[in-house]
């Protein structure tokens, strides 16, 4: 009886669990068509370099000499082999064997430079891959699914976004729909098509892990557990509709290998600079001529605003749009042009995104309340090389070392000559350091230039202040470092 009772058990698991098993088996996805679809857009790019005086003389495959001194015994030697590995000869651009040279590099002579994939954005050739892909190359060999090989140009190429736009002659070609990585949801399946180690038309698959990573001034990057490796650069992320949402660019690794994160460029911002790309051959941005840094919320509190939030000036260039606004070093732009900026990184992509000329509203939290300020845009420019010179430098010492205040300060009044460099109204210039202070990380030469949300006019009016702290909350100082400033949170002892 005990068996039978057992035996009907156990059947009746296996009725309940077999429709749920079937269920999530039943929605597990299933590529194949899909890949079937875009596999024929996806193209393998090789990139190769003409060897100039100083190359010449390379062992074969390899795009450079060996350091002198270095042979095939030397153990370096396996480190060159592993990741500049001898090809095959009879390729385009490859090592004849039979060249009088016995395959040894000569003036003039193409050598490998790099692997990449891309993909078809129309039928007449254009084709979209990584600006480094295509970086420095002096000749682009596209391949295609049907095994053609085309010779491609670049049209134009974006370093700060990583977006390069190259065209091949070529017609009717399979194109890949375009989507909307806007509407790409956390957890959604991805999958990635690409030449990882010029293993050409690879497949892989995973899920998206986060959006909006902020891993450069430009890009909110979309974060996957996509298998990525060396030659998947350029390629197409695909949701399970078929339609690019990125370009898959950048991993996170120790090893230089895919270690299970992966970053890729969203269409919308990629397609946006491909626009630019094929009407000019460059991208053209906005600039406001600002420093800035993130609010934290050490700084948020003391200084009255509700949240964390907003984009704090560090500098401001002289002459510049910014200046020419009004806008003063320590503000908070929390608007550009109606919209909310919520990390320091949001600006960039803001004013970026605007037309040159355009005049805007920005929003600025100063000293406790909100103004709003008018500013055109100008074009972004080739960045400038700060000054040489460090804080504190060009003022005279005075002869005796003034008092520790409640935060571990010894300030001074500036000298007249550094407010004029400084284009400053006041503030009060470090001399010494001890306590919270040094523990917050300032130093000689520093000037305080606000305490919360209250203006610094001199030492002793910013004595005076620290006298009147509470000492049980956190006060925030603004500091200027050279050419830029820093909210600087302190408790006081």
């Amino acid at each position: 009886m005990k068996k039978l009772i057992l035996a009907l058990a156990m059947a009746s698991a296996s009725w309940f669990l077999a429709p749920a098993a079937q269920a999530q088996a039943r929605q597990l996805p299933d590529f194949a068509d899909l890949v079937e679809k875009a596999g024929p857009a996806v193209v393998n790019i090789r990139t190769t370099a003409r060897i100039n005086g100083d190359r010449a003389g390379a062992p074969p495959g390899f795009p450079f000499p060996l350091p002198e001194g270095m042979d095939e015994n030397d153990p370096l030697f396996e480190f060159f082999r592993r990741f500049f590995p001898p090809r095959q000869p009879g390729q385009p651009g490859q090592p004849n064997p039979q060249a009088p040279n016995n395959g040894q590099r000569g003036p003039g002579q193409e050598v490998p430079r790099g692997v990449g994939s891309g993909f078809v954005i129309s039928q007449d050739g254009y084709i979209l891959t990584n600006h480094h892909v295509v970086d420095g190359a002096d000749d682009i060999y596209v391949t295609l699914t049907d095994k053609r090989e085309l010779r491609g140009k670049v049209i134009g190429s974006d370093r700060r976004t990583d977006v390069a736009l190259v065209k091949i002659e070529a017609e009717r070609l399979p194109v890949l729909k375009i989507g909307d990585s806007t509407k790409l949801r956390v957890g959604e399946w991805v999958i990635a098509i690409g030449s990882p180690f010029g293993l050409d038309n690879t497949v892989t698959a995973g899920i998206v892990s986060a959006k909006s990573r902020d891993t450069g001034d430009y890009l909110p990057f979309i974060q996957t557990d996509v298998a990525v490796n060396p030659g998947n650069s350029g390629g197409p992320l695909l949701n399970m509709s078929g339609e690019v949402v990125g370009i898959n660019s950048q991993i996170y690794s120790r090893t230089g290998g895919f270690m299970g994160i992966s970053f890729a460029i969203p269409i919308d911002e990629a397609m946006r600079v491909a626009d630019q790309l094929r009407e000019s051959g460059r991208v053209i941005r906005g600039r406001i001529g600002v420093g800035i840094a993130e609010v934290t919320r050490d700084v948020a509190e003391p200084l009255g605003l509700p949240r964390a939030a907003g984009a704090l000036v560090r500098s401001v260039e002289r002459g510049g749009p910014a200046e020419k606004a009004g806008v003063e070093v320590g503000d908070i732009i929390l608007r550009f042009d109606g919209r909310q900026i919520d990390r320091a990184s949001d600006l960039p992509r803001l004013v970026g995104g605007t037309r040159p000329g355009t005049s805007v509203t920005i929003q600025v939290w100063r000293r406790g309340q909100q103004r709003d300020l008018s500013i055109t845009v100008d074009e972004l420019k080739p960045e400038v090389t700060a000054r040489a010179g460090g804080p504190g430098q060009g003022g005279a010492q005075p002869p005796a070392q003034p008092a520790m205040n409640a935060l571990g300060l010894a300030v001074v009044d500036v000298p007249a000559d550094r407010l004029a460099q400084l284009r400053i109204k006041g503030g009060a210039l470090v001399q010494g350091v001890e306590g919270a202070a040094a523990r917050a990380g300032l130093r000689a030469g520093d000037i305080v230039l606000g305490v919360n949300n209250t203006e610094v006019t001199g030492a002793s009016q910013f004595n005076e202040l620290v006298k009147g702290l509470d000492r049980s909350r956190t006060v925030v100082l603004l500091v200027r470092r050279g050419d830029n400033a820093q909210f600087v949170p302190i408790r006081p002892e």
